[in-house]
Order: structure tokens, then sequence, then C-alpha cells
């Protein structure tokens, strides 16, 4: 009889009932959006906060450079040493002092100075060193005779089209996006493996441990029971992950409304919405809902939920194993240290092999290697990868599943059995064979 279905209902059952996962399910949400809340209001309280800083310049050069704006004010001092200016600067409370003494041209700058009561800003004293060093340099050129104007007119923005021999475009706004899909993708099955590989194996070791599992096996098959735990511990991530979905958007509007916080006020955001106020920029802008559309998005989908179950239940299925073998958590270090190389080795292949050439051969290779391909596969599709190759890679994929549940399947049945004694790897080639 097929008691597999009855298995997964339990497995899902007994998860989403378990207190520490209802409170993770319904916390998780609310951290995250407290802590975006916490940024967000950081991020406007930062840019609301005006600075003002004193300028001595005894050289001349800076010749009002250096404008104000709303959150940074400059204030130059004239005809007044350094100790007075440091006087100024501190009654007037001025978040800090820019002095630049006497020099010329020719000479090294290395005697500029910023005073201030407080370590400044590394962005702020970058800002300030790169106004200072365009504006010196603009004064050498003149010194030279160079005409700035002419300097100005020969720069040339190149903005490279890019297109295969067939004639499709491309673009880097395209590749950009490509990019984003691809790494989302294997960092997401990356850490689902993670996360719901370990809630199996330990679920085995606990029932193990317990003696329930000496129960539950006299009238179930050991690849029923091992299948039932992936399949129902797999139904309880993706709950998870979905309230998560539902709930972080319904708090971020809710923090949104009743607090005032807006979530997306970060810099970043800002600079997108300053960006699309320009007609340059918004032209990028429309180019980059246009290659959104022209992205395969049907093979993306499809291909994310066959690579991603696929990847997901080849590791389950050796996070089981694992989980039968041992009596307690402490022995699967052993273990578990080839499965996370393995895991390992794909995502570092993916993001700093493929997702930079994502054709080549190192690529290509792991791409069919069924322990990499998941990740692999995942992250270069979105830069065209042929249907055969897709189905190859998972044809491979699932036959090596295949294997490896039969094979994990058989040290389950014996492991399961098997308490007080840390098996070896030579002991579990002989359980193969049982």
């Amino acid at each position: 009889m097929n008691h597999l279905p009855l298995i997964i209902k339990r497995e899902y059952l007994a998860k989403v009932k378990n207190k520490s996962f209802i409170l993770m399910t319904f916390l998780s949400p609310l951290i995250v959006v407290a802590l975006l809340s916490l940024v967000a209001y950081l991020t406007s309280v930062n840019n609301e906060k005006v600075r003002t800083i004193t300028v001595l310049d005894e050289s001349g050069f800076l010749n009002e450079t250096l404008v104000s704006t709303d959150q940074m004010i400059y204030e130059y001092l004239s005809d007044i040493s350094l100790e007075e200016a440091k006087k100024v600067s501190i009654e007037n409370n001025s978040y800090g002092l820019l002095h630049l003494p006497a020099f010329a041209l020719d000479e090294v700058s290395s005697q500029i100075r910023f005073y201030s009561e407080e370590s400044p800003s590394l962005s702020l004293i970058s800002n300030l060193e790169s106004k200072i060093e365009k504006r010196i340099g603009e004064l050498k050129l003149k010194k030279l005779g160079v005409d700035l104007s002419k300097i100005k007119a020969a720069k040339t923005n190149i903005d490279m089209n890019q297109e295969n021999f067939e004639g499709v475009k491309t673009s880097k706004t395209g590749s950009f996006l490509k990019l984003m899909f691809g790494g989302a993708a294997g960092y997401l099955l990356f850490m689902f493996i993670i996360i719901y590989g370990n809630l199996i194996m330990r679920s085995v070791i606990e029932e193990k441990t317990s003696r329930i599992i000496e129960v539950i096996i006299s009238s179930v098959k050991p690849i029923q029971l091992m299948l039932g735990k992936i399949f129902g511990t797999s139904l309880a991530g993706i709950t998870q992950f979905a309230i998560w979905i539902i709930l972080i958007g319904v708090l971020s509007v809710a923090a949104s409304f009743f607090f005032g916080v807006d979530l997306s006020a970060t810099p970043q955001q800002e600079m997108m919405a300053g960006a699309i106020s320009d007609a340059s920029t918004n032209s990028e802008l429309q180019a980059l809902i246009s290659e959104f559309h022209s992205l395969p998005l049907l093979n993306l989908v499809i291909a994310f939920i066959l690579f991603f179950t696929g990847g997901y239940l080849l590791y389950s299925s050796l996070y089981a194993a694992i989980g039968a073998a041992v009596d307690n958590e402490t022995d699967t270090q052993q273990f578990l240290m080839p499965v996370v190389m393995l895991l390992v080795v794909g995502f570092y292949v993916g993001f700093f092999t493929a997702l930079e050439d994502p054709h080549g051969t190192i690529s290509t290779v792991f791409s069919y290697i069924p322990f990499t391909s998941p990740i692999v596969m995942l992250i270069r599709i979105p830069f065209g990868v042929p249907i055969w190759e897709q189905a190859l890679s998972f044809s491979i994929l699932i036959i090596t599943f295949m294997l490896t549940v039969w094979t994990a399947a058989k040290i389950y049945r014996v492991g399961i059995l098997m308490y007080g004694k840390k098996p070896t790897y030579k002991e579990l080639i002989k359980w193969l064979n049982y």
C-alpha cells in the first residue's frame, strides 16, 4: 500500500504546527520590516541633517569652487589667521574647517588640512579631495596654456550598441537584468537548500533518537518515509516563504501608512527618482522596461521551477541520509562537509564564472554536473542557453536524483535502526549491500 501521501501530510502538519515554526513564520517578516523601517528612518534623518563647513582659502585657488547645497553649506573666511578660523568654526558649531594654505601650483598640496571635533565622514573627505583635485588640475592646465573649453568639447561619451551575428540587439541594460535574475535565482536555491535541508536532517535525527521511527518503519517502506519527509518539509518551506512575502508586503504598507515611514527612502531609490526626472536617464528607464519585456520570461520561469525543484530534491535526499546515519547533530559534520562543499563550488562557479562568462567552458561543464547544475544553469539561462542544453542538464539532474534517492534509501533503511555508534564512510558503503 502506498503510504506516501499520508506521510507527506503528517510531515507537513507536524512542521506547520510546530511552535518555533509558527513563531519564525510570523516573527521574521516583522523583524525584516522593522529593520527596513529603521534604515528608512535613519536615511531620512541623515538627509535632513544640514552640515556647515568653514573654508579658509589662503591660496585663492578654490575661488568659490565649493558650492553650497541643501545638505552642505560652505562658509568662506578671508583675512583671518588659522587660529582665529578655528575659533570661528567652533563658535558657529561647524562640522569642520577646511584650510588651504598659500602654496604654488607646482608644490605638493599635502599642507591642506581638515579640522573637526569628530572623525569626518569618509565620503565627505573623498568628495572634497575630488573637487579640490579637479580645480587645481584645471589651474595647472591653464598655466600651461591649455584651453579648457577645447578639452571639454573633446570629451565624448560612448554608448556601444550590442548585436549578435543574427542581428538580435542586446544592451548593457539587458545584461544587467539577466545578471540580476540569474544571481537571485541561484542565491535563492542555495539558501533554500541550506535552510530546509538541515530541517529535514534534524527531523530524521529527532525521530530516530526518540525511537518513534521503529514504530513507523514497521508499516512503511524506508524510501516512502524518506520521500515523505522531503516532500512534506518542502511544502512547509514553500508555505513559509509564501506567508513571508504576503506579510512583508502588508507590514510594509502598514508601516508607511501608520508611521509615515517610506521604506523606499534609501539613497539608491532617491538616486533613481532623480534620474527618472532627467530626460536622458528617462530614455534609459524606458530601455530597461523594453529589455525586461524582451526576456524569455516563460523559459526563465519554467526553468527556474524545474531546476529549483530538482536541485532541492537532490540535496534533500543527501541530508535525509545523513540524518539517518547519525544519532545527533554533532556527528553530522564529517558527512555534511562534502555536501556543503558541492553547494559552495556550484555557488562560486555560478557567481564568479558563469556571470562573467556564461558560455565559457567552465560554466558549460559545471552546468551539466548534477550537483552544481541547478545553481550554474539558473545563472546561465538568462544569457541564452539552447533548450536542448537545458533539457540535457535537467535529464542528468533527474537521473542523478533517482540514483541518489536509491542510494540514500539504502543508507536510510539501515541507519534509522542503528544506535550508539558513529558510522564511518566504510560502514556506509557496507550498508549499500544489505
